[in-house]
């Protein structure tokens, strides 16, 4: 009897464990939802009350304040234009000068296209863009908004000086040098238009009220002024050759090969009918500038001989130069 009231203890004992263990388990595959899954899955609503803490100024600074457009924009309006100007003006911002100088820089070309149709073939078009480029920048550090003017009526005058200043620079004749060329090429154009031809001095002096001398002088100085690129492109009319001057500049000391060929011709014809001891002599004491013992030593004969052969060479070329201007 007491055995089987322990054995129904330890049976319901048993029993207990396991009905607790499923509760357990139970309670840990289904969690409660915590506050914060609580807060994720239910949207937040904005009271009326939120609404009203929030300050007026700050909305209506929100909605009124503009829109700054990005640079590297290739158009601006004059509305985008005004708010970068005024922006720059009180931030000093890089990336808003940059856009300022990319929406100008096709002013700084023009400009330099219509600098560069006054100057010579060897300046570059981009230099002179390099150089509007900074008197560009220059005009936008110290362009003043509130004098109310337009800024490309303010850049125009910038850009260009820039340019001549970099022009300046770049020049090896002094200026006044310069301004004496120019005056004189004005007063030969004018005497030009006016009489129908090329004016002499005295025409010249009197137009610009100098002397012959002072004329003389002006003219010495003008000529220094004068300088060639060997490596412009010569304009013949053909646009298919690429010529440079260098290729076509005469060398005035070198020989002309039209007069070595009849030279050459003329010797073939006038030794023709010698023997080759002869011709040797004559051409080593010709050409080769070498005397007559020299010669004999080489030909292994006396100066006195080579002296005979050469007299009796010229006297037969004469008479042969004779007989034919004879039948001319």
């Amino acid at each position: 009897m007491a055995k089987s009231s322990v054995a129904v203890r330890k049976s319901r004992s048993t029993s207990s464990r396991s009905t607790s263990s499923r509760a357990a388990s139970s309670r840990t595959t289904t969690p409660r939802p915590t506050i914060a899954a609580k807060a994720t899955a239910r949207p937040r609503k904005t009271t009326t009350a939120a609404r009203k803490a929030t300050p007026v100024g700050r909305r209506a600074a929100t909605a009124a304040s503009p829109t700054v457009p990005t640079p590297h924009q290739t158009l601006l309006t004059d509305s985008e234009l005004e708010v970068i100007w005024k922006t720059y003006k009180r931030t000093r911002d890089e990336n808003l000068r940059n856009t300022l100088i990319e929406h100008h820089m096709p002013l700084v070309r023009t400009i330099a296209e219509r600098v560069l149709q006054t100057l010579p073939k060897s300046i570059d078009v981009d230099d002179l863009s390099s150089a509007g480029t900074f008197g560009l920048m220059d005009a936008i550090n110290g362009f003043d908004l509130s004098r109310g003017i337009k800024f490309k009526t303010y850049c125009t005058t910038r850009i260009r000086g820039s340019i001549l200043d970099e022009l300046r620079s770049q020049d090896w004749v002094p200026r006044l040098v310069r301004l004496k060329a120019h005056r004189l090429e004005r007063a030969i154009r004018a005497l030009e238009g006016q009489l129908g031809r090329n004016p002499n001095q005295a025409e010249i002096a009197k137009e610009l009220d100098i002397t012959l001398e002072e004329l003389q002088a002006h003219e010495a100085e003008a000529n220094a002024k004068t300088i060639f690129s060997l490596s412009e492109k010569w304009d013949d009319g053909d646009d298919d050759g690429d010529i440079e001057k260098v290729e076509i500049l005469a060398d005035r000391k070198s020989i002309n090969p039209i007069d070595t060929i009849q030279q050459r011709d003329a010797l073939d014809m006038i030794t023709s009918s010698l023997t080759k001891k002869e011709r040797l002599i004559i051409l080593m004491y010709y050409y080769e500038g070498l005397t007559m013992r020299e010669i004999g030593e080489i030909m292994e004969l006396t100066e006195s001989r080579v002296c005979q052969i050469h007299s009796n060479v010229m006297a037969r070329l004469k008479a042969q130069i004779d007989r034919a201007q004879g039948v001319e």
